[in-house]
């Protein structure tokens, strides 16, 4: 399957992408509104609640426009490479769990999502100086190399 071809099928397939599916796809955070499909032999995520996923989307962005010293980005608002992006959603959701509730064992964002909201009344009014420590200190998991 060509890429244009999959990417036309993929909008058909997941209308609602998730947000933060790169993050859920390496297991490194959980959502119960998430929902596992399959196309052409590769994995996605989409969203099973509209309303929480609007909110993901602030929540995202503010993430981004928020890290964007520390990961030194000159336009936060341009294309990421996958290893900033990584880092963004799934050091984000670390420095969020870190926050909120840092007895869990691995963040899950639509909990996270909804404790924020309830606790600061609008996400950006979230301590991102805090949170933002999550996205500077984590780190994508090395390659294990084969022994020869």
């Amino acid at each position: 399957m060509d890429e244009t071809h999959f990417h036309a099928t993929r909008q058909q397939v997941n209308p609602l992408p998730c947000i933060f599916e790169k993050a859920l796809l390496s297991q490194a955070a959980a959502c119960e509104a998430a929902q596992r499909l399959a196309l052409a032999e590769r994995e996605l995520m989409a969203c099973r609640a509209p309303a929480v996923r609007v909110a993901c989307g602030q929540l995202l962005a503010l993430l981004r426009q928020n890290s964007a010293f520390a990961l030194k980005l000159r336009d936060p608002r341009r294309i990421l490479p996958h290893a900033l992006t990584m880092k963004i959603q799934c050091g984000g959701l670390v420095g969020l769990k870190d926050l909120l509730d840092p007895e869990a064992h691995a963040p899950d964002v639509l909990k996270l999502v909804r404790r924020a909201q309830e606790e600061f009344g609008a996400l950006a009014a979230l301590p991102f100086s805090r949170i933002v420590q999550g996205v500077a200190h984590w780190q994508m998991r090395k390659r294990s190399r084969p022994q020869t």
